[in-house]
């Protein structure tokens, strides 16, 4: 008993010293590298806040070795809000505000500081850039009545977290790799030439999406379900001005530059796709979305993709053909680009470890994700790997949400 309540106060003690240490970097319980929470202090003064208000964030772990100069900064996803009743609902929670996030975050998968996990990057300074505007940082203006204010923000807070980073080292970068995923992934091809911009000349700058590539399509009722909630989200939150105006100034409906099939061509900086041919998100909501399914036909097939029906894979295939079709300009023409497109369904690869970088790690053309964006960002090899159609992969890890 003597043993069991000395090693419970110790338990307690460094619980305590992680929760009261901001600065330092905890691993409880496990290996896992949990990295603190970095309020941006200066960050109101910039009008950059999170929905309700409070300081954006992000969390970094300093680069060592070979990698002290080199810098990853990945925008964290979580979806969006379109409505002011959405958004409301997002800023009394962790998406809408970092009062309700957690204050130690685990690095795995493409941020993880073990070069067994993560080969390329895991010496690097690792930033992982938290999500709190719903907006995929790029909105600018505020809403306000008597009982509500809700600032949407995210352009603001992006620029306020390079300025923090920027004196930390971030402004003598040798190399860096601006990520995402889901709709941090969009976020990506947003700002990806602005990032290139406020680094050194020198500097070796490339962008990589993951889950980010969301489709302008119709859903399988033939309505544009996304395009609707794009168009509305981009009037709530002002993010039309953080379009590329390239695009903006080329296409009759400028709103559509939120997709990244139209703004893809406009980007200078070199550019990976990492996505599946089956995106689970796009599958669930902007593909086959409640509305289009009312008496529930397609409800197996969502949760288990070996029970879709012959006609439900021919619609899927469908689908692939869509994203294939939305990416070749790119796969033909782009020197500097990359992309790994597998034929799983799943939803962001590379914050995982068993999809990033393990032993049963899904392949194409025998090929690791992270083998495969590594290749791309030090030219070792092309890198422009995709799939055969499902169900030809073995090595899925199928994660239908």
């Amino acid at each position: 008993m003597r043993l069991a309540s000395f090693l419970f106060f110790v338990g307690f003690a460094v619980l305590l010293m992680c929760v009261q240490w901001r600065s330092v970097v905890c691993a409880m319980g496990d290996d896992t590298l949990r990295v603190g929470m970095t309020l941006v202090r200066d960050a109101a003064f910039q009008g950059a806040v999170c929905l309700d208000g409070s300081l954006p964030a992000y969390h970094l772990h300093m680069g060592f070795g070979s990698g002290a100069n080199n810098w990853l900064l990945q925008f964290e996803g979580g979806g969006w809000c379109n409505t002011l009743d959405s958004c409301y609902h997002r800023s009394l929670e962790r998406r809408g505000s970092t009062k309700y996030m957690a204050r130690y975050e685990p690095f795995i998968g493409i941020l993880s500081n073990k070069a067994s996990q993560n080969p390329d990057f895991y010496n690097w300074n690792r930033v992982k850039i938290r999500y709190c505007d719903g907006a995929s940082f790029a909105g600018d203006t505020m809403f306000q009545n008597d009982t509500v204010k809700l600032y949407f923000r995210g352009q603001r807070i992006w620029h306020a977290i390079i300025l923090d980073l920027l004196p930390k080292g971030l402004g003598r970068a040798e190399k860096a790799l601006l990520s995402g995923c889901s709709a941090g992934g969009l976020a990506t091809f947003f700002h990806c030439d602005n990032f290139t911009s406020m680094l050194p000349k020198t500097a070796t700058v490339k962008c990589m999406s993951d889950a980010g590539f969301f489709l302008d399509v119709r859903d399988v009722g033939l309505s544009h379900t996304a395009r609707a909630f794009y168009e509305s989200l981009v009037d709530l939150q002002g993010v039309e001005q953080s379009l590329d105006r390239n695009c903006t100034s080329a296409r009759y409906y400028p709103k559509q530059c939120f997709f990244p099939q139209y703004a893809l061509p406009y980007i200078r900086t070199p550019y990976f796709i990492l996505n599946t041919a089956y995106d689970a998100y796009q599958f669930h909501h902007h593909f086959v979305p409640p509305s289009t399914d009312l008496q529930g036909h397609w409800r197996q097939c969502k949760l288990n993709a070996s029970l879709c029906n012959p006609v439900q894979i021919d619609i899927l295939q469908g689908y692939r053909y869509e994203m294939l079709k939305a990416v070749a300009f790119f796969y033909e023409y782009s020197k500097q680009g990359g992309m790994f497109i597998n034929s799983c369904f799943a939803h962001c690869q590379s914050e995982i470890q068993d999809t990033w970088f393990a032993s049963d790690s899904p392949r194409v053309h025998n090929k690791k994700i992270a083998e495969a964006v590594g290749d791309w960002y030090f030219d070792r090899n092309v890198a422009k790997e995709i799939d055969c159609a499902y169900p030809c992969d073995t090595t899925c890890h199928n994660r239908l949400i």
